[in-house]
C-alpha cells in the first residue's frame, strides 16, 4: 500500500522535527554537561536555539530530494 502525498509529508515533517529536535537537545545537553563542570561560563556561551519552523521545511525538503533520488 502506497501513502498519499499528504501523509508523506507529514511523515516528512515529523522526521524532520525529530532529527532537528534532537540536534538542538544534543547540542543544549553538551553545554549544560560543559556548564555544571566549570569548564565554560554559562554567560559568555551561546546557547541554541530551538528549530523554528523555516528549518523544519527545509530539512523536510532535504529529506524529500532524498526520497526522490534514485
Amino acid at each position: 500500500m502506497s501513502a498519499n502525498p499528504y501523509s508523506l509529508r507529514a511523515g516528512l515533517l515529523s522526521q524532520a522535527e525529530g532529527i532537528l529536535n534532537h540536534r538542538y537537545h544534543s547540542e543544549y545537553e553538551k553545554i549544560r554537561w560543559l556548564c555544571d563542570r566549570n569548564l565554560i561560563d554559562p554567560k559568555t556561551v551561546t546557547w541554541p536555539e530551538p528549530p523554528e519552523s523555516d528549518k523544519i521545511i527545509a530539512e523536510a525538503e532535504k529529506l524529500y530530494k532524498f526520497v526522490q533520488t534514485k
